[in-house]
């Protein structure tokens, strides 16, 4: 036997030995890189199938489901390797129904959308909120106020935009008009130039804190060096608001600012005008939800918002977050307990983390302490 043929067979037995071990984990990770063939049923299948586990000497490795059904073998009815991968299944499924909500002027029932799937109404509700994060209703909702956006734009009359959108009826989309779009319609349509931030900035420990308010609350509080680029980035992520100066009460809205930053059990007990999309708000309010002195994961926030794939998505959203020390992204952490990915510096997360650990732990005593003296007997 040549050197080079006994190569290959080394080469192919280390790659059976893999697949092998793929099928016995049933790894849905190798799913459409090969297919494996039992010589005693007939039929082949993807690693991750879920029917009895054959013997090793039964099977055989395709590269492709041609390749197996060329050697006479037919498609498993439980894992359907001839078909494209369940995940994908669903994620096309719900396209279909995304697209079918797009296109219709009125919004599909549910029922008539779980009946063009061909799943119960439980079962398309729960997948389309496992792929697409929202509800139906959500998402049509969602989409409606994407194209009133769209048509404020170019339309002439607010009350024409909203109709073209699809709503029929003007007081369903005012509303929550002003929910979804940040602002009132009209002050959409002009560009957001009727929204006004009153801002601020204040020293702390870590560094300069600008906080920016409009009238319904706090709607950034950004940490930096310099007033200039601090001041540039709020016009950045709020290009379209007019902007002036707080005045010397709205100083004391600062200070609070300032005090949580330097005192973690402050808090800070003011209204907050949170603005994102609908993704970024459910990330947003389960930061909030993570306690003083804890952390937890990108995957564990995507869990908590019944996303386990959107990992990547609620890191961009952490990123995306305007209200810093309010919205406490920096108590997300990576996997291996890395502290990269805070937009405000690494450092500046490491001391709120470690400000927040001290105040968790001293409370905790203080809970544990018997209050006041002992009554006398």
């Amino acid at each position: 036997m040549s050197k080079t043929h006994l190569k290959e067979q080394r080469a192919k037995h280390s790659a059976d030995s893999e697949r092998w071990a793929a099928v016995m984990a049933r790894d849905k990770s190798y799913d459409g890189e090969f297919f494996f063939s039992v010589a005693t049923t007939g039929v082949y299948c993807r690693p991750s199938c879920p029917s009895r586990q054959a013997k090793r000497e039964n099977v055989e490795f395709h590269a492709t489901s041609a390749e197996a059904e060329a050697a006479g073998f037919r498609p498993c009815r439980r894992c359907r390797p001839d078909e494209l991968p369940l995940d994908a299944r669903r994620a096309q499924l719900v396209a279909e129904a995304c697209r079918r909500i797009e296109d219709s002027e009125e919004m599909p029932s549910l029922d008539d959308l779980a009946a063009a799937s061909g799943l119960s109404r439980f079962h398309f509700h729960r997948i389309f909120k496992a792929i697409a994060g929202v509800t139906p209703k959500d998402y049509a909702r969602a989409h409606r106020h994407k194209r009133v956006r769209q048509e404020l734009q170019r339309s002439t009359s607010v009350t024409t935009a909203i109709h073209d959108a699809g709503f029929n009826s003007s007081a369903r989309f005012y509303a929550d008009a002003e929910q979804r779009l940040g602002m009132t319609p009209r002050a959409f349509k002009a560009g957001g130039q009727q929204t006004e931030l009153r801002y601020a900035s204040g020293q702390s420990s870590l560094g300069l804190v600008l906080v920016a308010a409009s009238d319904k609350g706090i709607a950034a509080i950004l940490i930096g060096d310099d007033i200039d680029k601090l001041v540039g980035e709020l016009r950045r992520r709020f290009p379209k608001a007019e902007l002036a100066t707080g005045d010397r009460s709205f100083g004391k809205i600062v200070a609070q600012v300032v005090a949580m930053a330097e005192t973690p059990t402050a808090g800070l007990e003011l209204p907050l005008d949170i603005r994102g999309t609908a993704f970024q708000q459910r990330v947003w309010r389960a930061l909030i939800e993570i306690p003083m002195g804890s952390t937890e994961t990108y995957a564990e926030v995507a869990q908590r918002i019944g996303m386990p794939r959107a990992v990547r998505a609620v890191a961009r959203a952490c990123a995306m977050n305007h209200l810093s020390l309010a919205v406490p992204c920096h108590r997300v952490v990576r996997t291996d307990g890395n502290l990269a990915g805070y937009y405000w510096g690494i450092e500046r997360k490491k001391i709120l983390l470690e400000r927040e650990a001290t105040a968790a732990t001293d409370s905790s005593r203080g809970a544990s302490k018997p209050h006041g003296k002992p009554k006398a007997k």
